[in-house]
């Protein structure tokens, strides 16, 4: 026996074989000792005697029965750590089939053909779907694929592999807009955090989502972004980021940490609030929410020729000093803390 073998069986907790062997020889001498005992002082055929043997029969059918009892608690004992033992084994092959899916779909969403990315993307959402202890590792990944260098495909191009590739990300943005819908509770996915920083989005939209965190910063949003009715529960980080087109941020909550806008850029259209003014100079707040009042927007820039701005309550917006054609925000008081 190795020192291997050694350990292992010092560390076990089962009944090893030696033990077992040293109890049944015990057990089988004190057997035939009792018994010997018993034929020297009960074997002379007195009365008393015979007493003596019924008490001594009523006892052995006791033990008898203790013994029975003992047997069949080391059945359950062994039953039990085979069922255990079962239940590991089915464990471990659903974490290993878990594992080879996983690396199934990952390769996939590298996979030079688009019908084959799109395949590994909706692999992976099931995968999540079926095991929540793997969303977080999944989602992460779906980001990561977002953050992946990308370039839009200019209207009217006949550039085929590019258009692909706007349908893939579409497409994984289109998973997770899916399942951060509290409103459809048997596909939520709680608790999820994004890291979609330094990503170029195109359509993007957390319309009545939840997420726990979102971090969007230097991230380029192309055409419409939506995050109205959008709730963000921890953290919201739209740092250095730049909207091409409409910004839409009506309803949306935020949690008291955590909601920096500083120095973005709009260049489209920009609600904040329940709803806004039309006459674009962004100083009708009316309706907006106090989460929205603590938001941070210093440094921040829009176009001057936008028709719609509307600004959280505490800021507007006045002619850039050093940028023609664009405004800055600026603080009309302090922020509520």
């Amino acid at each position: 026996m190795d020192e291997a073998t050694r350990t292992a069986a010092r560390r076990s907790h089962a009944l090893s074989t030696r033990t077992i062997v040293i109890w049944s020889v015990t057990l089988g001498v004190i057997a035939v000792v009792a018994a010997a005992l018993l034929w020297l002082l009960l074997g002379t055929g007195r009365p008393e005697d015979a007493l003596r043997l019924d008490a001594l029969r009523t006892a052995a059918g006791i033990v008898i029965g203790a013994g029975g009892a003992a047997a069949l608690l080391l059945a359950a004992r062994r039953q039990r750590y085979v069922e255990l033992d079962l239940e590991q084994k089915d464990h471990d092959a659903t974490e290993r089939r878990v594992t080879e899916l996983y690396g199934k779909a990952a390769d996939q969403l590298g996979d030079e053909k688009a019908p084959v990315r799109l395949a590994g993307i909706y692999g992976l959402e099931r995968l999540a779907q079926d095991h929540p202890e793997h969303r977080r590792t999944i989602v992460n990944l779906l980001c990561a694929y977002l953050r992946m260098p990308y370039r839009p495909p200019e209207e009217g191009t006949d550039d085929d592999e590019a258009r692909q590739e706007r349908e893939v990300r579409a497409a994984v943005q289109t998973v997770l807009f899916t399942h951060l819908q509290p409103a459809d509770p048997a596909n939520f996915w709680p608790d999820t955090d994004l890291n979609l920083s330094d990503a170029t989005l195109e359509r993007f939209t957390l319309r009545r989502c939840r997420v726990r965190s979102a971090v969007f910063r230097r991230t380029v949003f192309h055409k419409d972004a939506g995050f109205f009715h959008t709730e963000f529960t921890q953290r919201s980080d739209f740092r250095d980021a730049v909207f091409l087109g409409i910004a839409e941020f009506r309803n949306a909550s935020f949690a008291p940490e955590g909601r920096n806008f500083q120095y973005t850029t709009f260049e489209g259209k920009v609600t904040f609030g329940e709803r806004g003014g039309d006459s674009g100079r962004g100083d009708d707040t009316t309706g907006v929410a106090l989460t929205e009042a603590r938001l941070n927007l210093k440094n921040a820039v829009a176009r001057a020729d936008t028709t719609k701005r509307t600004w959280p309550s505490g800021w507007t917006d006045e002619p850039h000093p050093d940028r023609p054609g664009w405004v800055r925000l600026v603080q009309t008081q302090q922020s509520p803390k």
